[in-house]
């Protein structure tokens, strides 16, 4: 995808998320997400945050929680999250069409974007509907990128993974056949249901994604 392409899903995501989570009841903002550690409002405070944030407030956030990533996104998720969800709401679709990021490779925005996007709706019962091109090059980056910098390279290892939907395929090794969004999640250290994986590897997969959860200590997570 070009990196006008890219932006356009970011963009789109955006806004979809936010029209989605109007209609989420008070008590639901404190349900746990996919991501260890952050309940829904948690997660939707970090994407107001992460639209936010440029190259240069990276770095001096960065500096400011002393070169500790897991804290420098707690810092961000306590600035932009409101009192009221609506208002973080709010401020998500007014930074829907920015197009900053911190120095890493544009796919980390479709990561932030999709896998972020499930966090929340899954949880929720909310079904999520994504681009499968965007999906694709999600997956791509996070399978060569180590877990210690946000990815999922060694969940992945040894295993060979079939999109079930466009008969894609990364790896070599034990199959694993799903939708691309769940392998995306797994990869990415999130819990899939394991009826949703199949072949002799799916096993194997679920069982890393549990137990091998993002790492808090990366640029993203």
């Amino acid at each position: 995808m070009s990196a006008a392409a890219t932006w356009q899903v970011v963009h789109s995501e955006r806004r979809r998320l936010a029209a989605d989570l109007s209609v989420v009841r008070d008590e639901q903002w404190l349900l746990p997400s996919l991501c260890p550690g952050w309940d829904i409002h948690d997660v939707l405070a970090h994407l107001v945050d992460t639209a936010l944030t440029s190259r240069l407030s990276f770095v001096r956030d960065l500096v400011k929680a002393r070169l500790d990533f897991d804290r420098a996104n707690e810092n961000g998720i306590a600035r932009e999250k409101r009192q009221d969800p609506q208002d973080t709401i709010a401020a998500l679709m007014e930074a829907a069409d920015l197009t900053r990021t911190p120095p890493a490779h544009l796919a980390t925005r479709l990561v932030e974007a999709i896998v972020h996007g499930e966090d929340i709706r899954r949880p929720l019962g909310i079904g999520g509907s994504y681009p499968e091109d965007a999906v694709a090059q999600a997956l791509a980056y996070q399978l060569r990128t180590p877990v210690s910098f946000g990815g999922g390279r060694e969940r992945a290892a040894g295993l060979r993974l079939i999109d079930r939907k466009t008969a894609a395929v990364w790896g070599q090794g034990d199959a694993v056949e799903a939708d691309s969004i769940d392998l995306l999640l797994a990869v990415s250290g999130r819990q899939v249901d394991r009826e949703r994986l199949k072949g002799s590897g799916a096993s194997r997969l679920a069982d890393t994604a549990a137990h091998t959860p993002t790492n808090p200590e990366s640029p993203h997570r």
